[in-house]
């Protein structure tokens, strides 16, 4: 016997932190930016995933009106930090509602460094950065997806290997349910079958 929810019969809040516990892993894009008043913000954004191949769009998605969604429209840019598990204090402390004219990278310590084709800056630490041009927003209710068009990587040449990123190097981290936080666990290898090495006696979907 299933246990059954139903949104209208939930406060928003709470129908937020089922969802939140059911869609796991989420990737935390660790989005920088910056203000027209100049400031450098960095919060991290766990509705995040790639949108399109080709061209090479990723999104996140700001609940609310972020200083990360404002920024972004506002300069047309923005730079997807990837999230270590080295960092996890860190990460979890630019989610802090700082107020617009404090930059997190000051407040919470965190190295900058110079991005190659935007002006948002990388964290320093971090293993990869995504330089992103704003390519549209979708609102919807309460939140606002965020495109952007990945314009440039820059990958720390210590967590490649044979010339790709490897996963037991970049250790990132994920968002689950309530404060919970994941970090890389077993991983394992399984190629796509193809169907036309598909078995001929194995059931057909």
């Amino acid at each position: 016997m299933r246990t059954d929810l139903s949104p209208d019969a939930m406060s928003a809040r709470d129908f937020y932190r089922v969802l939140t516990a059911v869609v796991v892993p989420r990737p935390i894009a660790w989005v920088s930016t910056v203000s027209a008043e100049g400031v450098d913000n960095l919060a991290p954004h766990s509705f995040f995933t790639v949108a399109c191949a080709n061209p090479p769009i990723v999104q996140f998605t700001s609940v609310g009106r972020k200083d990360s969604l404002r920024n972004a429209e506002h300069t047309g840019e923005f730079v997807v930090n990837l999230a270590p598990e080295r960092l996890r204090r860190e990460v979890n402390a630019t989610a802090t509602d700082f107020p617009a004219d404090i930059s997190e990278f000051d407040a919470v310590g965190l190295a900058r460094e110079p991005s190659a084709v935007v002006a948002p800056p990388r964290v320093a630490d971090s293993p990869v950065a995504l330089e992103c041009r704003l390519h549209s927003t979708v609102r919807l209710g309460d939140s606002t997806v965020v495109f952007g068009r990945v314009v440039h990587v820059a990958v720390d040449p210590t967590v490649v290997v044979e010339g790709h990123p490897e996963i037991s190097l970049l250790r990132p981290l994920s968002r689950l349910g309530k404060d919970e936080w994941g970090a890389l666990g077993e991983v394992t290898s399984l190629r796509r079958i193809r169907y036309a090495d598909w078995p001929g006696d194995a059931p057909h979907a």
